[in-house]
């Protein structure tokens, strides 16, 4: 197994509120207000032959999240797309992720800090595979209501229930846990929304509290043109027994087949391989245009 070199000790530049720095130098304070009371929001992006797949949608979102937080985000779309291009490039990438990330400094420490400077940083890496061999089992906690927390902003503190669903269901010898949503319906994993296959017709629940991700807008338009039938409604747990397959998608999973969830087995059916393939065959074409 290689060595996992932790990702301070890594080599390269990161963008730092508008400069590149080297990587090992993009650092914060100990007494940062985005770590002590959640303000902070992020992206994930992929980059396929040195462009990212959507990226002015994933720059704006990044904007779009900050404002639900209450802070705005020091650039536009625009200068956050050429901040991403030069990261990209300066790190000598190709295929790769992206993560932006935009959080409340150090000037003020206490619930309120709005007069806190807003941080922004870009850094990319090589990332592989999110997922391997994908089991499921019900996560320990549920997605909030829409009026209890910011569901639709990406933002940072609202993965926390995800890191210990994640670790719990790892711990027991899944691969991630499947999320429900605050009435008891099925949302998505931890990080990735959910698609089931029933009787050739697509189902994937409503993304009425949690994010409407990017990557499950470009696999519903990819399912649509291919002529399947895509219902969004919401879904009863009891229901998963009647799905012939199930995938999740996401930046960091593209599109990846459920083989389990806890005691029910599915196999990658003729669906969700048509739509991979689609979906490389998009995102290559992303890349050969960047070339």
């Amino acid at each position: 197994m290689a060595e996992l070199i932790p990702f301070d000790a890594r080599e390269g530049h990161i963008w730092y509120n508008g400069e590149m720095v080297p990587w090992r130098d993009a650092k914060l304070h100990v007494l940062t207000h985005g770590l002590h009371y959640g303000s902070c929001v992020f992206e994930g992006e992929r980059a396929y032959g040195g462009e990212v797949f959507k990226l002015t949608e994933h720059s704006q979102r990044l904007i779009d999240s900050g404002r639900i937080l209450g802070f705005e985000v020091p650039y536009s779309a625009a200068e956050l797309d050429r901040a991403t291009r030069e990261v990209i490039a300066r790190n000598g990438l190709s295929d790769c992720y992206v993560r932006p990330v935009a959080w409340r400094g150090s000037e003020q420490m206490g619930v309120s800090a709005q007069k806190s400077r807003i941080n922004v940083a870009i850094a990319a890496w090589e990332w592989g595979s999110y997922y391997s061999d994908l089991r499921l089992t019900r996560a320990k906690y549920d997605r909030p209501a829409p009026n209890t927390a910011p569901v639709k902003s990406k933002a940072a503190g609202l993965y926390m229930i995800c890191t210990i669903c994640k670790h719990e269901a790892e711990s027991r010898g899944f691969g991630d846990a499947l999320m429900l949503d605050y009435r008891g319906y099925v949302a998505e994993s931890t990080g990735a929304n959910i698609f089931m296959v029933i009787d050739g017709a697509i189902h994937t629940p409503i993304p009425d509290c949690f994010l409407d991700g990017l990557t499950r807008q470009t696999v519903i338009g990819l399912a649509r043109d291919a002529g399947y039938e895509v219902i969004e409604r919401h879904i009863k747990p009891e229901e998963l027994k009647n799905a012939q397959e199930i995938f999740v998608t996401g930046t960091a999973a593209e599109i990846t087949p459920v083989r389990a969830i806890d005691d029910l087995s599915y196999q990658q059916g003729p669906t969700t391989t048509r739509l991979m393939d689609d979906f490389r065959n998009l995102t290559r074409r992303v890349a050969k245009a960047a070339e």
